[in-house]
């Protein structure tokens, strides 16, 4: 079922989820906070908001449509890279593939654009796949 087909107190739950794991998320990732809220799609102040107090989270579709292809984008990334370390600097570094052009993955994430995020996560989704 499409998430915004969900129920109003499925999707607070699943918020609520999302936000007591995210924060973990971004802090392996290197983020600084205004970057964590940007990945999200939220203003800063909202973000410290949303990470004191998950359960009143009110993440609306497009929240948990970000928040579905991070927590895709680290789960992948750590069934790649089996080392911690190595999984969650690979955003971080410079990657010569045409997708990137020389740029780190997180730099086109930091776009802020929803698309980057889906683009990413295929990436590395379509790596995964391979034999």
């Amino acid at each position: 079922m499409a998430i915004q087909h969900k129920t109003a107190d499925k999707r607070r739950k699943m918020g609520a989820a999302a936000m007591r794991t995210y924060p973990h998320i971004s802090r392996s990732w290197g983020l600084k906070e205004s970057e964590a809220a940007l990945l999200l799609g939220v203003p800063d102040s909202t973000y410290r908001r949303w990470k004191q107090a998950p359960e009143q989270a009110s993440l609306d579709a497009n929240h948990l449509e970000r928040m579905s292809l991070i927590l895709g984008i680290y789960k992948t990334l750590h069934l790649l890279l089996p080392n911690p370390e190595s999984a969650n600097s690979w955003l971080q570094r410079p990657n010569s593939t045409p997708l990137f052009a020389g740029h780190s993955p997180m730099e086109r994430l930091l776009s802020g654009q929803v698309s980057d995020l889906y683009v990413v996560r295929q990436h590395l989704d379509a790596r995964y796949a391979l034999p």
